[in-house]
């Protein structure tokens, strides 16, 4: 319904004052907004204001344990501002008509949904998606997500999430974009692009929202939901960064985090919401819980519902996922002067606004159209473009002996719970993906290489472990016990590897292992796993070991035993083509880590940009007294940054402009890149930079720049970065953002700690 002739009917049917009559008459600026907001704000009652900071769950899945109830009435009575968990255009309609024709004053409802890596169309998980470092397809991604999205009558994302994660254990860090603030900024303005367009206006934008403020992805031990500490200047420069980078491209809505900070939740957090956030950073959009955040400070210790309500709308807290503490209690806290009208009215104003900028006053049906959902959803381009993503996302952890690409006509034996599995290839948090469009590995190799000698056995349950199996299964895993032992499993596995010329064995985690909810103490691949590859490897064939996890893994043992190692993450809805097509060679893998492995999980959190202690450790000496374990190494088992290809580079020494940087001035720093080896491929090719010395300690090195380039085999290029003195600001303990006069050290490499080195000094 979006002809001009469906919005002179809409307008009639309503009376020529109608809200969608005056908003067309609008031009869009911020004057007539306020003009239009102000008299509806005039017209609406107390309880109708209240009405529009409740979102109710009416859908198809929930993320939390509360259903909303008797939605429909309050709908009819204004006593919703939007939905959560509700699309198809069928069902979008119900509930938005019931808005239109029942409500008093017609005010349209925004439409919901955790579109985190795709809609229908699934890419890869996020912290695979971020080890393309590629802009463009992440932002490309998002695109098609909200094209899907707003065509299957949703309006508003739940993304991107940009937390800030350096403890694998925590299940989370799949849906972010992993350690480096530098990264993870870039990442969310790209996203958030994505999601918005140039315009909310336009038919197939929504409103991104910029989660989760803030901290999330430093809970203590790893576990979701837990507590955070730490020094505001750790905040400002390591964890901050991501969510003002996606507020400065313009994200309409920003979701509050879950832990305290400072010893407030983040829900009620005053100072993170209002002073940090809105006053600091100039957001003008609407703030809104997490599924029952609000309620949940009651176990925090902060309340009852009543008292907590009141005081999480005073902190900035504009809309109540779920919960309806706001629905409940804000007219009683209004009464005892508990809070005040303007504080309502002000949320009430936000959350209007961006309903306006949408411009749903003008079209309340404007994301409903049948029609364009059959082409936007799912099209042959969309796959195609995932698939695209899925590839460049793909990281090579170890190749020895060029065992990789596969000859598209070998003999291999494919192996393993997920070789032929579609259940686990969308991974999580992909809510309205439909796994059964999913291709499994072994169809994408049937597709890639139809000459390929493909025998299959299954060699293991993907999960035996009962607790993990009672616990997953509860959560929609889906996974049932082989009729054949472990061991029968194993045997047939072990035959079909002898009589292959090559294993390539497909392992890892099942998708609902990941994401919320999710924590784990022990990142080895499951037990049952470990004994399939031990007796794979224990034939003396050549092993490929496909790695389909949500988080780093602890693979020690595997990086010693096993030749070549594939990291795919969950890669969506194109998973088995994607892999296929890297496996034989048809594309050669570029992806870089974004979060460090670590050898064991006793050395997490583990990340590149850690810093200097006053006993710092040479990794060689036995000298006792220095930061060191005695059972282990400090070092990472696989570094961020860290990715191999099928071809080789090697980077000159540095080439500085000048060995002095002054303000005002900028220095080049060039290196000749050279692809060195037999396949013509992509390298990413990354900029650090360490202040040696400083007023406060600094990290050893922090990613300031990357170029991913594509060279032909003997091919050579200069790569240049421009450093100038902005480069090298940094937050101080007075919270001032300063850069400081002194040496730096300047690294360039293929990832954090490959690099090339050289020094200048900066000078005021």
């Amino acid at each position: 319904m979006k002809t001009k002739t469906s919005l002179i009917l809409l307008a009639a049917l309503f009376g020529a004052n109608s809200l969608f009559a005056q908003q067309k008459k609008a031009a869009g600026t911020d004057q007539e907004m306020n003009t239009f907001i102000n008299n509806l704000m005039a017209k609406m009652t107390i309880d109708e204001k209240i009405g529009q900071l409740n979102l109710p769950a009416v859908g198809f899945d929930v993320t939390g344990p509360i259903l909303s109830e008797g939605v429909d009435e309050k709908i009819e009575k204004g006593l919703v501002g939007g939905v959560f968990n509700t699309f198809t255009p069928q069902a979008v309609r119900k509930l938005q008509k019931l808005a239109i024709t029942k409500s008093r004053l017609k005010i349209p409802l925004l439409f919901g949904y955790d579109v985190v890596h795709g809609h229908k169309t699934i890419f890869t998980i996020p912290l695979g998606l971020s080890a393309s470092w590629d802009m463009s397809l992440i932002e490309k991604s998002a695109r098609i997500a909200a094209r899907e999205a707003s065509a299957d009558g949703l309006n508003w994302t739940f993304s991107p999430m940009v937390d800030i994660a350096r403890d694998p254990r925590w299940g989370r860090i799949s849906e972010g974009s992993g350690e480096d603030p530098y990264l993870g900024s870039l990442i969310a303005a790209a996203m958030v692009k994505g999601y918005q367009t140039n315009s909310l206006a336009n038919k197939d934008a929504i409103l991104a929202c910029v989660k989760h403020f803030a901290l999330y992805g430093a809970a203590e031990a790893g576990r979701d939901y837990n507590t955070t500490d730490m020094s505001l200047i750790r905040m400002y420069n390591e964890y901050l960064p991501p969510y003002k980078a996606a507020v400065d491209a313009g994200s309409e809505t920003v979701m509050v985090s879950f832990n305290d900070i400072n010893g407030t939740p983040a829900t009620a957090n005053k100072w993170l919401l209002t002073d940090l956030l809105r006053n600091q950073w100039g957001f003008k959009g609407f703030v809104v819980s997490d599924y029952t955040g609000i309620n949940e400070l009651v176990a925090h210790g902060l309340g009852d519902l009543k008292t907590v309500s009141a005081r999480s709308l005073d902190a900035g807290t504009d809309m109540d996922m779920v919960g309806e503490g706001f629905l409940t209690t804000l007219k009683q806290s209004l009464e005892e002067k508990k809070i005040t009208q303007e504080v309502i009215d002000l949320a009430c104003r936000r959350i209007l606004e961006s309903k306006y900028k949408l411009g749903l006053f003008a079209d309340p049906y404007k994301y409903i159209d049948e029609k364009r959902a059959k082409t936007e959803i799912l099209s042959k381009q969309n796959r195609l473009d995932a698939r695209k993503i899925a590839e460049a996302s793909m990281v090579l952890l170890k190749n020895n002996n060029q065992l990789l690409p596969l000859k598209k006509n070998a003999k291999i034996a494919l192996i393993g719970p997920l070789a032929d599995n579609k259940r686990d290839m969308i991974g999580n948090w992909s809510a309205a993906g439909d796994w059964k469009q999913a291709i499994s590995v072994m169809e994408g190799l049937k597709n890639m290489a139809p000459d390929m000698n493909i025998t299959y056995a299954k060699g293991a349950n993907l999960v035996d472990d009962p607790a993990i199996l009672k616990q997953i299964n509860a959560n929609g895993a889906e996974i049932t016990a082989d009729k054949k032992s472990p061991e029968e499993l194993i045997n047939d596995a072990v035959a079909a590897a002898k009589n292959a010329d090559i294993a390539v064995v497909v392992l890892g985690e099942s998708a609902i292992m990941g994401g919320e909810a999710t924590s784990r103490t022990n990142l080895d691949l499951l037990p049952n796993q470990q004994a399939l590859l031990k007796a794979i490897t224990a034939t003396g064939k050549p092993v490929v070991l496909v790695l389909m996890n949500s988080r780093p893994l602890t693979l020690s043992w595997e990086d010693a035993n096993v030749p070549a190692i594939l990291e795919t993450w969950f890669s969506g809805t194109e998973a088995g083509n994607a892999i296929a097509d890297v496996l034989v060679g048809n594309y050669n893998p570029a992806g870089k880590l974004t979060a460090t492995f670590p050898h064991s999980v006793g050395q997490i959190p583990l990340y590149y940009n850690h810093k200097s202690t006053g006993r710092p450790y040479d990794g060689q000496s036995n000298e006792k007294f220095k930061s060191r374990y005695i059972d282990s190494s400090n070092e990472p088992l696989y570094p961020f940054g860290y990715g191999l290809s099928y071809t080789t580079f090697s980077i000159s020494p540095i080439q500085l402009s000048s060995k002095t940087l002054t303000e005002g001035q900028g220095l080049t720093a060039t290196v000749e890149v050279k692809n060195t080896g037999n396949f013509d491929g992509e390298e990413v090719v990354q900029l650090y930079i360490q202040d040696i010395y400083g007023t406060v300690t600094r990290p050893v090195k922090e990613l300031k720049g990357f170029k991913k380039i594509f060279l032909k085999k003997g091919e050579a290029q200069k790569v240049t970065f421009t450093i100038d003195a902005a480069l090298l600001k940094f937050y101080n303990t007075e919270l001032k953002f300063i850069n400081e006069a002194g040496d730096f050290n300047v690294f360039i490499g293929s990832n954090s700690r490959d690099v090339v080195e050289s020094q200048f000094n900066f000078t005021k």
